[in-house]
């Protein structure tokens, strides 16, 4: 048993020390790196009984440290996979029929959802349904354990010590370690937030004084919608529409210099932002009715002649929630394949 004078000379360190090198820290054991996490922990004011019961008989899970270390890098040479195939695997039959599914049983609060939070109905289904297959695959890893064990490893560890002190506070809100489990990464619930995402932006969606993302259906969509607003949806615009580009056009000529501060290649494919109108005039065409004073990037993955967009700023915020091109695309064509 360690002592709670130890433990308070462990916090003041932890504390103290926040930017450690993770070379610093590697050649603790995990018992002794928990403890640190545990100080701060209590330090940021979680119970000794929700510190107690999230972490007995904790130990760390190296097949969590394989999959992190196996995430694939920056692309190769050869460019980027076509996006075509990948749309196929992901909006399919099945994902669209449950789809349809989802949103004709949630049709009454979902309703009410997109009236406060002013994100279409089909978007936050169409999230559900990539994240989880409509709550069907939530993830089985114990966040605990997940979340230190990565945190112990250091490759980032400032992220997942942070994410595993905010998870020690949302199973402080009352929530078993049972039910806080989820992906090996860290996410967890019906929409997959971070432990820190859910306490900045969880919502109550049903009105019982409580933001269940886990086992309740509206608490997961109002979270979602209210992620969606609080990176700045635009009510009443779409998130992109389907281009007509004309034979020949270089669309390498218009590429975008933009270089976001996350995710940096995401853009690498995108061209600068024009008007729709001011693409009209350069012979690309929408196939779907946008006003001509929406801003939008042409975005043609594939190569000349292959299917094209104009991308709106809601784009953007589909790109807030998954930083990666084949995400965002195959969110907004499931959407649009929900909406139909």
């Amino acid at each position: 048993m360690i002592s709670r004078r130890l433990l308070a000379a462990l916090g003041a360190l932890a504390l103290s020390l926040p930017a450690m090198p993770a070379q610093a820290q590697g050649s603790l054991s995990f018992d002794a790196y928990l403890q640190l996490l545990i100080a701060r922990a209590r330090a940021e004011g979680v119970s000794e009984t929700t510190l107690q019961r999230m972490t007995a008989g904790l130990e760390p899970n190296y097949r969590v440290i394989e999959l992190d270390r196996g995430q694939p890098g920056a692309p190769t040479r050869a460019g980027y996979p076509a996006l075509a195939p990948y749309i196929a695997r992901h909006v399919d039959a099945a994902r669209i029929r449950g789809g349809r599914d989802a949103h004709a049983s949630w049709s009454r609060t979902l309703r009410a959802i997109e009236r406060e939070y002013g994100v279409p109905s089909e978007i936050l289904v169409a999230i559900w349904g990539h994240e989880t297959a409509y709550g069907a695959v939530k993830g089985g890893f114990d966040l605990s354990q997940a979340l230190a064990t990565l945190a112990w490893e250091g490759r980032r560890r400032d992220l997942f010590a942070g994410e595993w002190v905010a998870l020690m506070k949302v199973a402080d809100k009352g929530y078993s370690r049972s039910e806080l489990k989820g992906s090996w990464a860290g996410a967890f619930g019906n929409p997959q937030f971070l432990p820190s995402v859910y306490l900045r932006l969880a919502a109550d969606g049903n009105g019982d004084g409580r933001a269940d993302i886990m086992n309740n259906g509206a608490d997961a969509l109002a979270s979602i919608a209210n992620y969606f607003r609080d990176s700045g949806w635009r009510t009443g615009q779409p998130w992109g529409v389907g281009a007509y580009v004309p034979s020949g056009f270089d669309v390498s000529a218009y590429r975008t210099r933009l270089v976001a501060p996350v995710c940096s290649r995401v853009h690498g494919r995108h061209s600068v932002y024009k008007t729709v109108r001011e693409w009209r005039d350069l012979g690309v065409q929408p196939q779907r009715a946008i006003d001509d004073d929406v801003l939008v990037t042409l975005f043609q993955p594939d190569g000349p002649g292959t299917s094209a967009w104009l991308l709106t700023s809601n784009y953007r915020v589909i790109l807030e929630y998954n930083c990666s091109n084949y995400y965002a695309m195959s969110v907004g064509l499931l959407a649009d394949e929900i909406a139909e």
